[in-house]
């Protein structure tokens, strides 16, 4: 049988952090994910070595004692074999206690029952290797009816996009999809902005052995919009702007996604001109009572197919202008 690295497995170092093989097994676990890799025996078979790794190396007290054997777990069962490299088994039995059986030749103690470690790292899981059974498993690292467990594993989390229109986050709307083989019911509140997640507890992945499954993680893309650029809870648009009304003001017509309105346009408004329409904006998200704001730029537009009688008008009008 032979010994499992698992620092090796999960590809770190053995002065690696918690938070360095958490991120490991993450990354391993989320390549070689059965439902990632149906039928994929080679990916199985990584993905669980990825899960025994964790199960010692993820939990302090367990990687501290994998650690203290590490290697020299064969010598244990060999005669005189108690303080090869240094390693005091007997002391290691007085430690961690056990009811496994020790013999004495030459003056050493050395270990005939694999029992204790079964006991040590809390029994052994499910469809973990003969490796993890022999040395955390039952006793002689032999697979006891009734004395395993398997390991209830979370599943992973789903991330997903979905598209949704400018009159939807404005609004608020009820999306239903297909994802995975599942149907999602989905309420998007209004003011949901691009960009933001939504988590759905439990609509991710399926778990392992009876374990809770994932979350689904739904990242918002919001559509372009053909006339609003949206700026946070702030609306953009172009309002075009006749020479006539420019010069001497008027009302212009504005679409707004609460509706059409008119707005007043000041006497001599020059072109590029914004015009603050408070409150018109986009809902703030969770705070329905509350928008931001519309901000119009007055695009000038200059007359075209202009009439002999128009051309002769301007004519007049540049002419007062050069005497002024």
């Amino acid at each position: 049988m032979d010994y499992k690295d698992y620092y090796k497995i999960l590809g770190v170092s053995k002065s690696a952090s918690q938070d360095e093989i958490k991120k490991a097994y993450r990354k391993l676990a989320m390549k070689y994910h059965p439902d990632k890799n149906p039928g994929d025996k080679t990916a199985e078979t990584k993905f669980k070595e990825a899960n025994e790794a964790n199960e010692v190396l993820g939990d302090a007290e367990k990687r501290k004692r994998y650690d203290e054997l590490g290697s020299n777990w064969n010598s244990y069962q060999q005669p005189g074999g108690g303080n090869q490299d240094g390693f005091d088994w007997g002391k290691y039995q007085q430690q961690y206690g056990g009811s496994g059986s020790s013999s004495s030749q030459g003056g050493q103690n050395y270990y005939t029952n694999f029992g204790d470690f079964g006991s040590t790292f809390g029994g052994g899981g499910g469809g973990f290797s003969d490796f993890f059974e022999a040395f955390f498993g039952g006793a002689g690292g032999a697979k006891q009816k009734g004395q395993r467990r398997q390991q209830n594993l979370k599943g992973h989390d789903m991330q997903a996009e979905l598209p949704v229109t400018l009159e939807e986050a404005y609004n608020g709307a009820e999306k239903i999809f297909e994802l995975n083989g599942q149907t999602i019911k989905l309420k998007l509140k209004k003011g949901v902005a691009n960009g933001q997640v939504l988590k759905l507890s439990g609509k991710g992945y399926a778990g392992q052995n009876g374990g809770a499954a994932g979350d689904l993680l739904l990242t918002i893309k919001v559509e372009k919009h053909p006339l609003y650029n949206r700026i946070d809870d702030d609306l953009y648009m172009d309002l075009p702007l006749d020479i006539y009304t420019a010069v001497l003001g008027g009302k212009l017509d504005v679409i707004t996604l609460k509706g059409k309105i008119k707005i007043s346009i000041p006497a001599e408004s020059s072109n590029g001109k914004t015009l603050r329409l408070a409150g018109l904006g986009m809902p703030k998200y969770g705070k329905d009572s509350q928008h931001g704001d519309m901000f119009v730029k007055l695009d000038l537009q200059t007359p075209k197919n202009l009439t002999a009688e128009e051309k002769k008008l301007f004519t007049q009008l540049a002419e007062l202008n050069k005497n002024k």
